[in-house]
């Protein structure tokens, strides 16, 4: 059984080329990677009690990215100090990671597969964004993840939530107007906060922290506690 749906496989692989554009098809995640590392440097904060002035503090602990792409969270986490895999089920944007990271200076280890077929180990740090939306079985993926994660260890995810605001601006508007490739987005298979946290309880994870990532016009996206659109939490044993 495997959570890769080979037309989204495929869809993504073919954004690898021009993934590291700020102005290409993936200027959306561009816009939103900061908001994203902003709150999973507050998480790791909080979680193991690590000064907020502290460069690196991801030093000594490994951190794994699934549905990685071409890096865009895989190197942030590898500059704060953590050792660092990155999965994905599009052999291009593996490829296309690992020649961004080589030339970057950064040794990172990508995987192409999926998650619940690699022989990999735990990790302190588990992250998957924008992920669960595009999966086979989204309760199986979520138990992959689980599995992954070391006891002590934090999860961090984000994902569109399903609700009619979503719908007309992460499909109906984005789409139109050219922010996000056309089929990047299938609104049926978004994830509300409840059924989240349900599949996390289901793998014998708690919710700790849940905060919405809202559209601000003229200044991207900023952390709110509106999870209309699109959402963070963490995630970590009982």
């Amino acid at each position: 059984m495997t959570s890769i749906v080979p037309a989204e496989a495929e869809h993504f692989g073919s954004l690898a080329a021009d993934w590291w554009d700020p102005k290409g098809s993936s200027a959306m995640l561009h816009r939103l990677n900061p908001v994203r590392l902003r709150y999973i440097r507050e998480a790791i904060d909080h979680h193991w009690g690590i000064d907020d002035t502290e460069r690196h503090p991801l030093a000594g602990r490994s951190a794994l990215d699934v549905g990685c792409g071409a890096g865009l969270l895989a190197e942030p986490l590898a500059r704060l100090g953590a050792s660092v895999t990155g999965v994905d089920a599009a052999p291009e944007n593996i490829d296309a990671a690992r020649v961004h990271a080589a030339g970057q200076g950064l040794t990172i280890d990508y995987r192409s597969g999926d998650l619940a077929s690699l022989n990999l180990r735990r990790f302190d740090l588990v992250t998957s964004m924008e992920v669960i939306e595009h999966v086979a079985d989204p309760a199986a993926f979520v138990q992959a993840l689980a599995d992954r994660l070391a006891p002590g260890g934090l999860m961090v995810l984000s994902t569109p939530n399903r609700t009619t605001a979503s719908k007309l601006l992460l499909v109906e508007a984005a789409e139109r107007l050219g922010q996000v490739p056309r089929g990047t987005h299938d609104w049926d298979k978004f994830v509300r906060p409840e059924e989240l946290t349900a599949m996390l309880e289901d793998a014998g994870l708690i919710v700790g922290d849940l905060r919405g990532l809202v559209p601000m016009p003229g200044r991207g996206f900023v952390l709110g506690d509106n999870h209309a659109i699109n959402y963070l939490l963490t995630a970590r044993y009982r």
